[in-house]
């Protein structure tokens, strides 16, 4: 089984293109940071994965993806290994993306990317003696629990 599931962030904007013939598909190229789960010093923070995405999903890449963007892409991996013109091996594997999903709202993707905007903290709910949350007069109507009135 090859199949492989990252998040991550676009360190470019995509590369899109499209097949040469009849029926012409889109072939989307770009590249996310994942950021290691443990980090060693003098390691690198984070691993770069080059992808492609083919057909609808190279289509939606190219409409709604940018560098910053937050995504969660599967597909598999494939080895890219070939000889340079120097007659040195190189080693490299690509992701062929088979779906993307965000990883993060709009509004939180416009505050990370350096967009300056950040939502404010929710206040905290503030506790009864007892150690529950006292709910507001005239909202019981509106728990899913909460019994009818007779």
């Amino acid at each position: 089984m090859n199949k492989v599931i990252l998040m991550g962030r676009l360190t470019r904007d995509p590369e899109v293109r499209y097949s040469q013939g009849t029926s012409q598909t889109a072939i989307g190229r770009f590249s996310i940071a994942v950021d290691r789960r443990f980090k060693r010093e003098g390691q690198p923070e984070a691993d770069f994965f080059n992808c492609t995405a083919f057909g609808r999903t190279g289509e939606f890449v190219e409409k709604y993806l940018h560098k910053g963007t937050k995504v969660v892409v599967s597909g598999s991996i494939q080895n890219d290994n070939y000889t340079d013109k120097d007659g040195v091996q190189r080693y490299s594997v690509q992701i062929i993306v088979d779906e993307v999903e965000f990883a993060e709202s709009k509004n939180a993707q416009g505050a990370s990317v350096g967009g300056g905007y950040q939502e404010a903290p929710a206040p905290a709910p503030q506790a009864a003696s007892d150690g529950f949350m006292n709910v507001p007069e005239g909202i019981d109507e509106d728990l899913p629990f909460a019994q009818p009135s007779r």
